[in-house]
């Protein structure tokens, strides 16, 4: 957010006062500014570094691209690194849908050790030791927390709570109570067990449904175990169908900041219909199509020339359009 400050830049009146140089006392011309082009609409696929925000990010892009039309698809902690979807211009309306895609990471566990915020960026709460802790367990409590479970967010998550931020209300000392919801831990696989003296690390892969958190999972393994635990390492490696092999670094999207066409980046997140010159009309109006019988999720419509023309779902007999990105 930006807002404009200083004076207004009005020159003092001096009409009737003559120039003390002689010359007529006219105003310079001023040079006029050239308009930038808007950038193309489309996905930038960030690898976030650490200490990063995700709004710092956006705020990098925005520079990058040219323009104030940009957000992201689900925030990552400033501790995580990895893969950020970053929508320009109509591609911002992609961003919402993009969000509730399956999401992949990779991950340390630290078993022993408690924090205040379920991973190494908080207060340690607690400590106890793991060392007689049996990897047979560790992965019996893993097993406990793959496939649908409930799970209690994290105090210091962005959740809203009576309006408020949890982290917000967190951070000021409240003790916070968040409701367990549903997720889906698609896949929570153990690729290491090291030992370092009374604490155990673990690395991890994880495949999840959105509003999946990482650090509870973390929080709620050690908590099994009966000696707490928190996450050290958070790398998110897949964002639906964008992974690190199409993400880019800050360093590199300096030097060029490649986008991902918006036809290209709705062909590969969302199932394709391909319509009519007439249909196409109608969806730009806003209207309905007959359903296509491709699922219950978003559909990528696209127009005979290959355009994007937008994102739609089935309703009963129907197709009603969620974003139109044509005029």
């Amino acid at each position: 957010m930006s807002t404009a400050g200083g004076n207004s830049g009005a020159a003092p009146d001096t009409s009737g006062v003559p120039p003390e140089d002689g010359s007529s006392g006219a105003a310079p011309a001023r040079t006029a500014r050239v308009k930038r082009p808007a950038p193309p609409s489309g996905l930038i696929i960030v690898d976030k570094p650490a200490g990063w925000t995700s709004h710092d990010v956006v705020g990098k892009m925005r520079r990058l691209a040219g323009t104030r039309k940009v957000g992201h698809a689900g925030t990552l902690d400033p501790m995580a690194t990895g893969v950020l979807v970053v929508g320009v211009e109509k591609a911002t309306r992609l961003l919402g849908h993009l969000t509730l895609t399956e999401k992949g990471y990779d991950g340390t566990i630290r078993l022993g050790e408690t924090t205040n915020t379920d991973d190494a960026e908080g207060e340690v709460l607690a400590r106890s030791s793991a060392a007689q802790v049996a990897d047979e367990a560790i992965r019996a409590g893993v097993a406990a927390l793959t496939g649908p479970i409930m799970q209690v967010p994290p105090q210091v998550s962005a959740i809203k709570v009576n309006g408020e931020r949890a982290y917000k209300r967190a951070r000021a000392g409240e003790e916070v109570e968040l409701q367990a919801r549903p997720v889906t831990v698609h896949a929570f696989e153990i690729t290491a067990i090291r030992r370092e003296g009374d604490a155990i690390e673990v690395d991890a892969s994880v495949s999840c449904s959105s509003g999946t958190y990482i650090r509870s999972l973390a929080r709620d393994l050690g908590a099994a175990l009966g000696v707490g635990g928190h996450l050290t390492r958070l790398r998110r490696t897949r964002v639906g169908p964008y992974d690190l092999s199409v993400a880019r670094t800050i360093e590199q999207l300096a030097e060029a900041c490649v986008i991902l066409p918006m036809a290209d980046a709705v062909a590969a997140a969302f199932p394709r219909m391909d319509v009519s010159e007439d249909q196409a009309k109608l969806i730009g109006h806003g209207g309905r199509l007959p359903s296509a019988g491709l699922g219950s999720g978003p559909i990528g419509v696209f127009g005979p020339d290959g355009t994007v023309l937008a994102l739609v779902e089935e309703r009963g007999s129907t197709l009603r359009p969620l974003a139109v990105f044509v005029p």
